[in-house]
C-alpha cells in the first residue's frame, strides 16, 4: 500500500494566501530498478588552481580535453596536435619531436580532481583571422602516428610519460561546423576541408589506433550537425570497416525536449546503420536561445542563473532515461561565457554548480529506480543505494521567462518511506537546507534533492 507524503518548504514569500499555484504529484518506486545512474554529469575541461576543491566535490566522471587552456583563460591551447607536435617535419618516432609539458599539467590536474580524461585528438576552434591547426594534415598516416605516440605517452609511459589508463580517444571536433554555405573555404573555424577529406582522415587514424590499442575506445567526431552529416559519415565508416566505439555529437538549446529528440534520433540512426554497440555521447551541450547576436547575449545572461541551473538539472534528468551513454557539459573553464558553475575571475560558486553536485549524489547511490510526475516541466530522477536509502532529484524548469507560477509538489511514496532531508537551489539561495514540513512549493525554476529512508516499524 502506498501513502501520499506532503512536505513543506516555503520557498516563496507569497503575500497573498490565494496566489495561484500549479499542482504536481511525483511517484517513486524503489522496487522498480531502471539500471545504473549514468554519467550525465561529465564535462568539458578540468579544474584550475582556483576551482580545484569545488571541482573535486562535483565528482566529475570524465573531463573532455577540448578548447583546453593552461590556466583559466580561453586561449593558449595545450592539448592540440600542433602544440604537442609543433614541427610537422620532425621525426614522428622521436620523443624529442613532442612537447608534452603543458598537456601533462592539464591531465595531471584532471586526475587530481578525481576525473578521468576524455582526450580529444585534434584542434580547438579557431575564431581568429589567421588559422593554424584546422587544415587537413599533409599526411594522414603521419598524423595517425602522432596520435599513437600521444596515447603511448599517457598510457604506456613513452617519452617519460605516464600510466593514466585513458579509455576514450576522440578524433577531431566538429568537422562539419563550416560545411553549410561552404564557409570552410573562406572562414573556417574547425575543419578547413571537405567532409570527404575528413572521412578519410578519420578512417586512417581510427584503424591505426585500434590496431595499436585494441582495448581502447576510439571514436568521434563530435558533430555539430549530427542529423545532417552523421548518416554519410556512418555509411563511409561501415563501408570501409572502420572502428567506431563511440559516436559523439553536440546540441545547444533551451528546450530539454529538443535535446531528447536529438538523442532519440541519433540512437535510431546508429542502430539502423548497423552501429548498435556504438556508444552515443552528447559531449557538448548548454543553454542557448540561438546563434544570432541578441539570442546569444540572452543565453550568456541566463547560463549562470537559477534558470540556467534548472535547465542543467532538467536535461540531466531527462537524458538519464533516454538512449544516451554520457552527457558532457560545456564548459567548466572559468572566465568563459559557457561556464555556469563559477563566476568569472572571482571563482564564486553560482547556481548551475548545484545540479551537477546533486547528480553526483545520485551517482554515489548508483542504481536508478522509477520516478514519474503527472505534470509537464517537472523533471525527476531517483537513485537507490546499496544499503537501501533513496535520493530524488526534482527540477522545475520553464523556458518561458514570463512564467512565474509556483508549483505545489506532492510525493507519492511506498508505505514506510519518509523524507529525511532536503537540499534546494532557487532564487532565494543556493543549496539551502529547509525543514521538512507539510507542503513543498517550488518556484518556476528550482532544483531540489530529497534524502529518503524507509522507517522500520
Amino acid at each position: 500500500m502506498k501513502h501520499r507524503f506532503n512536505l513543506a518548504v516555503i520557498l516563496l514569500l507569497l503575500s497573498c494566501s490565494g496566489a495561484p499555484r500549479a499542482q504536481a504529484v511525483i511517484s517513486v518506486d524503489p522496487a522498480a530498478v531502471r539500471g545504473p545512474v549514468k554519467a550525465m554529469n561529465a564535462a568539458n575541461n578540468g579544474p584550475t588552481d582556483n576551482t580545484m576543491e569545488g571541482y573535486k566535490a562535483l565528482r566529475v566522471p570524465y573531463a573532455r580535453t577540448h578548447d583546453t587552456p593552461l590556466g583559466t583563460e580561453y586561449g593558449g591551447h595545450c592539448i592540440d596536435i600542433n602544440q604537442v607536435f609543433p614541427d610537422w617535419n620532425a621525426n614522428v618516432n622521436s620523443p624529442k619531436s613532442y612537447d608534452f609539458t603543458n598537456s601533462d599539467v592539464v591531465l595531471q590536474d584532471i586526475l587530481k580532481a578525481g576525473a578521468k580524461p576524455f582526450y580529444r585528438l585534434g584542434q580547438s576552434i579557431e575564431h581568429q583571422t589567421q588559422k593554424y591547426g584546422i587544415y587537413p594534415p599533409r599526411d594522414y598516416k603521419k598524423w595517425a602516428k602522432i596520435c599513437e605516440h600521444i596515447i603511448r605517452h599517457y598510457n604506456e609511459g613513452w617519452a617519460d610519460g605516464y600510466q593514466m589508463g585513458i579509455d576514450y580517444w576522440e578524433i577531431w571536433n566538429e568537422p562539419d561546423l563550416d560545411q553549410p554555405d561552404d564557409r570552410w573555404k573562406t572562414d573556417p573555424r574547425t575543419w578547413a576541408g571537405t567532409m570527404e577529406q575528413f572521412h578519410e582522415l578519420y578512417a586512417i587514424t581510427a584503424k591505426h589506433l585500434k590496431k595499436c590499442f585494441p582495448n581502447l575506445k576510439i571514436g568521434g567526431p563530435a558533430f555539430a550537425n549530427p542529423r545532417k552529416y552523421g548518416p554519410a559519415f556512418l555509411d563511409y565508416v561501415k563501408e570501409k570497416d572502420v572502428p567506431l566505439d563511440f559516436f559523439s555529437h553536440h546540441m545547444y538549446h533551451y528546450k530539454p525536449a529538443r535535446i531528447v529528440e536529438d538523442v532519440r534520433i541519433i540512437r535510431k540512426m546508429l542502430d539502423e546503420k548497423g552501429f548498435g554497440k556504438t556508444e552515443s555521447i552528447l559531449n557538448e551541450w548548454n543553454y542557448n536561445r540561438g546563434w544570432d547576436k541578441a539570442a546569444d547575449f540572452y543565453g550568456r545572461k541566463m547560463r549562470p542563473t537559477v534558470k540556467g541551473a534548472a535547465f542543467v538539472g532538467a536535461v540531466m534528468c531527462a537524458c538519464q532515461s533516454e538512449p544516451l551513454d554520457m552527457l558532457m557539459y560545456y564548459d567548466l573553464r572559468p572566465n568563459t561565457i559557457w561556464c555556469g558553475p563559477w563566476a568569472s575571475h572571482l571563482y564564486d560558486i553560482r547556481p548551475p554548480y548545484w545540479p551537477l553536485y546533486y547528480w553526483a549524489e545520485l551517482a554515489d547511490y548508483g542504481t536508478q529506480v522509477a520516478s514519474t510526475c503527472d505534470t509537464d516541466d517537472i523533471y525527476t530522477s531517483a537513485a537507490l543505494s546499496k544499503d537501501g536509502k533513496l535520493r530524488l532529484m526534482v527540477v522545475n524548469y520553464h523556458k518561458d521567462d514570463s512564467y512565474d507560477t509556483p508549483c505545489d509538489i506532492t510525493l507519492n511514496l511506498p508505505d514506510g518511506w519518509l523524507v529525511t532531508g532536503i537540499r534546494l537551489t532557487d532564487s532565494q539561495g543556493m543549496d539551502r537546507r529547509p525543514d521538512v514540513t507539510d507542503v513543498l512549493t517550488l518556484e518556476a525554476n528550482a532544483v531540489v534533492l530529497f534524502e529518503m529512508e524507509k522507517i522500520q516499524r
